[in-house]
């Protein structure tokens, strides 16, 4: 495990800069350059390894596979009516993947980060980081880290607050004796602690231990990819610290987060509200979130909501749903879940943060799944009038987390040697250790509920969708690193470049084809038009009930 002190020193950074991109001028926007077509290559999740004689300790590494096809990055299509089949790597059997570390980031007092790496040996290429969505961590690009880590620097984390970035003490702990009992929570009692005082799991707070991250971790500027909530800290970010960010890729990014004003940008308006996320909780807030939260941390809520952002159910989400559970029995999550609700919001808004960016001539891409109930088509496809010059990749079937959907279903239960790792060391007393910290899930939180048709089984996630936005992101990285000498995916001819055009990317699992579709929008994009087709394809659906 690769433990950093937090130096508080900022790095020198050289970057080339944005404006002297080669603008090729291909009709997707006033600085867009010509995009990349990308290598595929070939992925098999293996799984974690934990060594059983290390109990509480952090592994320091997995091993996963992998297998580089180079070859077949040119593809295999052909066309079907007027839509063209691609062939792509599906996953091979084989440990040729990229090696995963772990390590502890000490940015603050009492504020440690756990974050992920691959592929730090590759030394002259470019670096990448990924950035989670809401409630879950690392664990959601394990998938890229073991596949992209194979040609990059590819890092990830969680945010302070969430996963396995959360307090390892009491931020404001019960006083009087006798309060504490197996059902407390931490951040409960009458008075913070100092490292506390000012603590709000707000988005400034996220984007300040990305920006402290880079410059004191990675040590170079950096690709951001971020999903959910981690877009909308990626966008801020770049926003704000353009000379750290060489590009941004949105996956389905939140449009908005926060619901309180800002006390930097709405000082009067922001005292109205007596509080904002900090530490301690008023009692009041005490009692809401203890109702609160015992309704979403149960199982059966989690399992239900997973089902809503994944728009294929026969997704194997096990893995994503032990990693979850495991968060909410940490005695410090039900605090830290209030103070992040409470918590302002940023100093700027997703769309100052996109204009700002295109300001600064800094690369964007869009890649949202066309199933999402929460960030609906409708939001990927305002970015993209904002921001013409960004490609939009619309992929179908695919929810909320279109990096980690995957068409496969059931697989058997994952053997000892791919069982999740022992969570970090961390000062929690031991009878508020509830069962699945550090050690596992109790198996029966696995079976749906008795009305649902699924059969959650614990399996590890194995599949091929998520190649789908691997081969794409290597295209846009190799489009904006060669400066716009390498074509996107799908723009091999330039007439799709004003109209856009749709693929269908097709691969090979066990023993069977499978498909997803995949539309990359042109420049020429109206809401109207969108909102005409939605209307076709489900006017089917429409009855109209007269009496």
């Amino acid at each position: 495990m690769e433990v950093v002190s937090s130096s508080h020193s900022c790095l020198a950074f050289h970057q080339t800069p944005t404006s002297a991109r080669r603008s090729l001028g291909t009709g997707l926007g006033p600085r867009h350059t010509k995009l990349a077509r990308p290598r595929k290559s070939s992925v098999l999740c293996v799984g974690r390894a934990s060594n059983p004689g290390d109990s509480g300790k952090l592994n320091v590494s997995r091993s996963f596979g992998v297998s580089d096809v180079d070859a077949a990055l040119q593809g295999i299509s052909k066309k079907v009516g007027q839509i063209e089949k691609v062939a792509i790597p599906g996953l091979p059997e084989g440990p040729d993947s990229s090696q995963i570390s772990t390590g502890l980031w000490e940015w603050k007092p009492k504020l440690t980060v756990y974050y992920e790496k691959s592929g730090t040996k590759n030394s002259k290429a470019p670096a990448v980081l990924f950035l989670p969505g809401f409630g879950v961590g690392t664990f959601h690009f394990e998938k890229q880290l073991m596949d992209l880590g194979r040609d990059y620097k590819v890092w990830t984390m969680d945010f302070l607050g969430q996963g396995m970035s959360l307090p390892c003490e009491d931020p404001a702990p019960k006083a009087m004796a006798g309060e504490e009992d197996e059902e407390s929570y931490w951040g409960f009692g009458q008075d913070s602690q100092p490292w506390a005082d000012e603590l709000v799991y707000s988005v400034d707070l996220w984007r300040d231990q990305v920006q402290h991250f880079i410059e004191e971790v990675i040590g170079e500027p950096v690709y951001i990819v971020g999903n959910s909530l981690g877009g909308f800290v990626a966008l801020y970010l770049a926003a704000s610290s353009p000379h750290l960010v060489k590009g941004v890729t949105l996956l389905n990014a939140t449009p908005f987060w926060g619901f309180l004003p800002n006390p930097a940008r709405s000082p009067r308006l922001s005292k109205i509200f007596p509080w904002a996320g900090t530490f301690p909780l008023p009692s009041v807030v005490r009692k809401l979130t203890e109702t609160v939260w015992q309704k979403i941390s149960d199982p059966r809520s989690i399992q239900k909501i997973l089902r809503q952002v994944y728009a294929d159910h026969s997704t194997n989400v096990d893995k994503v749903f032990s990693r979850i559970i495991e968060t909410t029995e940490h005695p410090a999550a039900a605090a830290s879940f209030a103070s992040i609700m409470f918590a302002p919001m940023g100093q700027i808004s997703f769309q100052e943060a996109l204009s700002r960016c295109q300001k600064q001539d800094i690369p964007i891409s869009l890649m949202y799944g066309k199933e999402d109930p929460w960030v609906t088509p409708y939001w990927g496809i305002r970015v993209k009038q904002q921001v013409p010059e960004a490609p939009y990749y619309e992929i179908s079937p695919a929810g909320h987390c279109p990096h980690d959907e995957v068409p496969e279903r059931r697989h058997p239960a994952a053997p000892p040697s791919q069982q999740l790792p022992a969570a970090p060391p961390c000062a929690v007393p031991a009878h508020l250790h509830p069962a699945g910290w550090p050690g596992s899930v109790d198996p029966m939180w696995f079976l749906p509920p008795s009305n649902s048709a699924a059969v959650v089984a614990p399996a590890l996630p194995i599949g091929s969708r998520y190649k789908v936005i691997n081969y794409l992101l290597r295209g846009w990285l190799k489009n904006v690193e060669s400066e716009g000498s390498v074509d996107l995916p799908f723009l091999e001819d330039s007439s799709f470049e004003e109209h856009g055009v749709s693929r269908e990317l097709e691969f090979v699992r066990t023993g069977s084809k499978k498909s997803v579709s995949v539309r990359l929008f042109g420049s020429q994009i109206s809401l109207w038009n969108q909102l005409s087709s939605f209307l076709k394809r489900h006017a089917s659906s429409i009855r109209v009930v007269s009496r």
